[in-house]
């Protein structure tokens, strides 16, 4: 139970630091720096970072495109899901750490849904003419949430240790790829990207937490 315990208390901790960061993002040297005269918090910070990197469209085009993986890696899980419903013919007798990714995908379309509509602030380019939410970053609490989920879920599931450890260090590449290369093609604040890893982390961590809880 001990391990379960620190995955509880670093869950709470991980959120409540994302709590707390999203409250200094919407007073902390708030300004209107973005396009059409939106405002951002931490602009001076923003401004340094997003002018060092510039607007890099290319970049943005491919980690939008490899954004499908973390939803093919999704609907992986959910086909075993299915195909052990089907199998052992009651819902209750599909693996707990499979039922309890369902529950998180469904809080990470949540928290997505719920930044889509209450608005922090918006990105510091337009897209195709247009203002979007901008923070926490979708991309990199999408990747950063199911990503480490399948490094647990393969580590179950893949018997032999060498072929898990290539996995996991793909997964970890990808994952780091993805999230330096959002803030790197410049469509994102650098604290839409550390808001997105906050919330991950802690999301990540709850889950672990409720998938194995006699560990």
């Amino acid at each position: 139970m001990k391990k379960n315990q620190k995955n509880v208390c670093a869950a709470v901790c991980w959120l409540e630091a994302f709590a707390l960061w999203t409250v200094l993002v919407c007073f902390v040297d708030v300004r209107a720096i973005g396009p059409r005269g939106s405002t951002v918090g931490f602009a001076t910070l923003n401004r340094w970072v997003h002018d060092l990197t510039g607007v890099q469209m290319p970049l943005y085009a491919v980690t939008d495109w490899l954004g499908l993986i973390p939803f093919g890696m999704a609907l992986v899980f959910a086909v075993v899901g299915l195909l052990q419903w089907f199998k052992r013919k009651s819902l209750l007798r599909v693996d707990r750490s499979i039922l309890a990714l369902g529950g998180f995908y469904v809080v990470v379309i949540a928290a997505y849904l719920f930044f889509e509509t209450v608005v922090v602030n918006y990105r510091p380019v337009l897209i195709d003419g247009f203002l979007e939410a901008s923070y926490p970053s979708s991309t990199t609490m999408l990747v950063t949430c199911v990503m480490p989920t399948a490094i647990m879920q393969c580590k179950e599931r893949i018997k032999n240790r060498v072929l898990g450890r290539c996995v996991a260090l793909v997964i970890v590449g990808f994952m780091t790829f993805m999230v330096v290369g959002r803030l790197l093609s410049g469509v994102h604040w650098l604290t839409d990207i550390i808001g997105g890893l906050l919330l991950s982390v802690g999301l990540v961590k709850l889950y672990a937490s409720v998938a194995h809880p006699m560990e």
